[in-house]
């Protein structure tokens, strides 16, 4: 009723007094009891259960009516034999029972232990492979590296061997030792070592080596041989010979050409 004035009177704003609903409790017993057998092991079979109860054991100094003696509350070794008696008989009707039940239900566990087997025998099986391809791979980088240094010392050894630093080699199982010069040359000169075209031409060219410096400088000898000297050549006088020639192959005039066009057209 406060709050009601309150808002009237605009002291309190609305929206910052909720209202809480009170929650009503529902006790229904009699769907709990509903719930509880559902949840209830009775309505499963027995070989899914395994349960077994029996009433207790008498001992041997037990009463007619079932009631124990006060000395033998006491007594470890008789409440021993009493629990020892008990499983017995719970063993006994458990097996009863198990016995029309044994083949199927020993059918299942095996298909569940082959199962469970086969599982166990793919991932060792892909366990393996992972392991047999980890393996592959790096016996591969190895012998990649290898073979990389087995062709970065022949190469080595070939450019050694050009060069003039070592005087046999070894290569695809086979031994190239290098021969004397004056060996060579006589080959050379008998002609059973020979170049091949690409050199052939490039000596041609090039020349066999030496010096191609200043190779077409003019020498004192050069300078007073005469011998191809020609004084015609020199000062251009050739003869008549030229100047008919250039007499002859001079072009005619415009009036002569127009005379052998037009006695072409004729």
């Amino acid at each position: 009723q406060q709050i009601q004035e309150a808002l009237a009177a605009g002291t309190i704003k609305p929206g910052l007094v909720v209202e809480v609903q009170k929650k009503d409790f529902i006790n229904n017993r009699e769907g709990m009891k509903e719930k509880i057998k559902e949840f209830s092991l009775s309505n499963l079979r027995w070989i899914e259960r395994l349960d077994l109860s029996s009433k207790p054991a008498l001992a041997s100094d037990s009463n007619a009516d079932g009631h124990e003696d006060g000395q033998s509350e006491n007594d470890d070794f008789n409440r021993e034999m009493r629990l020892a008696a008990q499983f017995y008989f719970l063993l006994i009707t458990a097996t009863s029972r198990l016995k029309p039940l044994s083949d199927d239900h020993m059918k299942k566990v095996k298909s569940k232990l082959l199962e469970k087997k086969m599982s166990l025998e793919r991932s060792e099986k892909v366990k393996k492979m992972r392991d047999l391809r980890k393996y592959g791979k790096k016996v591969q980088q190895e012998v990649l590296q290898q073979r990389q240094k087995e062709k970065k010392a022949m190469l080595d050894s070939v450019k050694k061997f050009r060069k003039g630093q070592v005087d046999k080699i070894d290569i695809l199982d086979e031994t190239i030792e290098r021969q004397p010069k004056q060996k060579q040359a006589q080959q050379m000169k008998n002609g059973q070592f020979k170049p091949n075209k690409k050199r052939e031409f490039k000596n041609k060219k090039f020349g066999f080596g030496g010096q191609k410096k200043r190779s077409k400088y003019n020498t004192a000898e050069s300078a007073a041989d005469v011998s191809e000297f020609s004084a015609r050549k020199a000062h251009g006088k050739s003869g008549g010979n030229a100047s008919k020639m250039k007499a002859k192959n001079k072009r005619p005039g415009k009036a002569r050409r127009n005379n052998i066009r037009n006695r072409g057209k004729k």
